[in-house]
């Protein structure tokens, strides 16, 4: 039975998440929130056009594109030369779907402005018409010397919104909720006899490669995130922005054992992954003869294949990349193989594909095969799937129920049935490109790819666990695993 004290840290881990997520709105913004969590944390900045010098015990960071990030944490007793050490990876995506922004946004019909938006990732589209939406995303913003600097925005005032159509001029609505994406998904922004800002003259001086951007979108979106910034509107050179629905994540059901809210698909696995990393980096490192490394994708949701998606060479690289670098002033020396090195640290690690997983729901129990129902606060879900949709195998699996039996962590397990259709993730891809050794796991939730989804409060904990225990047993474990 849980203690009060189980219940308080079930409590504020869940609220923390909450935090995470209202501060993301964008994988831009998860990005700079990891960010800035990692740096209290004590983590150092790197960037991948620099050298590395590594030490025992360190703790680093660094981002790709804005979007992706990896940080790890050296083992105390790492020894790449000796070919003692591995990874102990979890990786996760930053992206979730949602619309955004044509190049060329500018609409006007019938005296209202409209927005143009493109569909990124498989959304359940028809839950983003009547939502309160506000925009969130980067923008390339000049500088005083001409520079142009990757600057967030966030603008949380409900200012879009798709409308539906009456039911009195569609009475099949609610029958089958039929619309064109093109033609009926287009927000709303203001109407032509309010908008002042339409009536902005956009002659202004050209500084630079497009930036007058008032002559591609309306003038009054552009004044308002130059409003928002705190710059002039010919400062704004570019920009990638997404809607997302302005109501918060929160507390749900009447015990608060929901969390309802936009992007736990897949922000709840990036929080737990980030979270377990900082703090085992608190602890039982010393010990440790592996890197302990997270790398959370961006582009997840449309295939992956991206200069920073998990289909790059964003991890193959790092992991390179480490194991040539200088650590407590040592390298490799010349006469050591980096391919062989490589090979047998791949052989020696272990990645967690970490995505969120479908819980059993109530009303369409039907649809879930009757051995393998996940439920809210059960803890993580280990995915399996025979045609390697995931890329859990019979080892992999065991390690993982083995770590988590050792802390009392609780876990179970998912397939779809034979005649469902079945997502995958990052795990078989970048099994299949490293050769590595994957687990996919996820924590349950429902309503996933809606603009408003539900998890379960006490998953939160557990998923944080989970992976901290991984990154604390793996090597023990592995060690009593024989397979090849």
């Amino acid at each position: 039975m849980a203690t009060d004290k189980d219940k308080a840290a079930t409590l504020a881990a869940a609220s923390d998440f909450i935090d995470f997520l209202n501060a993301s709105p964008s994988p831009f913004h998860a990005v700079h929130e990891a960010s800035v969590r990692l740096e209290r944390a004590g983590f150092q900045r790197l960037s991948e056009k620099d050298d590395w010098e590594l030490q025992k015990h360190g703790k680093y960071y660094f981002t790709r594109n804005g979007s992706s990030i990896v940080a790890f944490v050296v083992g105390g007793k790492y020894q790449p030369a000796n070919h003692q050490s591995g990874f102990s990876i979890v990786g996760a995506h930053t992206d979730s779907p949602c619309l955004k922004v044509k190049p060329i946004s500018k609409k006007e019909n019938v005296g209202y402005l409209e927005v143009g938006v493109q569909l990124y990732g498989g959304g359940i589209w028809h839950t983003w018409f009547d939502r309160d939406l506000g925009i969130a995303g980067r923008v390339m913003v000049q500088q005083n010397d001409g520079s142009y600097k990757h600057t967030l925005v966030h603008i949380k005032k409900p200012v879009l919104r798709v409308p539906t159509l009456a039911i009195h001029l569609d009475g099949s609505v609610n029958e089958v909720f039929k619309f064109n994406k093109e033609n009926h998904m287009l927000p709303i922004l203001a109407t032509t006899a309010k908008s002042v800002l339409n009536a902005v003259d956009a002659t202004t001086e050209n500084n630079g490669p497009d930036s007058d951007q008032t002559k591609k979108h309306h003038p009054a979106l552009i004044h308002m995130l130059a409003e928002t910034m705190h710059i002039d509107p010919t400062q704004i050179g570019d920009f990638e922005l997404c809607l997302f629905d302005t109501q918060p994540a929160t507390l749900g059901g009447v015990n608060d054992e929901f969390i309802f809210s936009a992007r736990l698909d897949n922000l709840g696995m990036s929080y737990c992954s980030l979270m377990a990393l900082i703090e085992s980096s608190a602890s039982s490192v010393a010990d440790d003869p592996n890197i302990r490394l997270i790398t959370l994708f961006d582009n997840e949701e449309i295939g992956s294949t991206s200069a920073h998606g998990a289909n790059s060479n964003l991890l193959p690289s790092t992991l390179e990349r480490i194991l040539s670098s200088s650590v407590d002033g040592k390298t490799l020396s010349p006469n050591t193989s980096m391919k062989v090195t490589f090979e047998r640290a791949i052989h020696r690690s272990l990645l967690v594909s970490a995505d969120m997983a479908h819980a059993v729901h109530p009303n369409y129990a039907e649809k879930y095969e009757e051995n393998h129902r996940p439920h809210l606060h059960k803890g993580t879900v280990i995915k399996v799937n025979a045609n390697q949709r995931y890329a859990t195998t019979a080892p992999t699996s065991l390690i993982l129920k083995e770590i988590a039996r050792q802390r009392d962590i609780p876990i179970q397990e998912f397939v779809v049935r034979n005649d469902s259709p079945c997502g995958s993730t990052i795990g078989p891809m970048l099994s299949a490109k490293l050769g590595l050794r994957t687990i996919d796991v996820g924590n349950p939730q429902l309503s996933m790819h809606s603009i408003r989804e539900v998890g379960g409060v006490d998953d939160v904990k557990h998923g944080i666990h989970l992976l901290k225990a991984f990154f604390e047993l793996f090597p023990s474990v592995d060690s009593k695993i024989i397979v090849d």
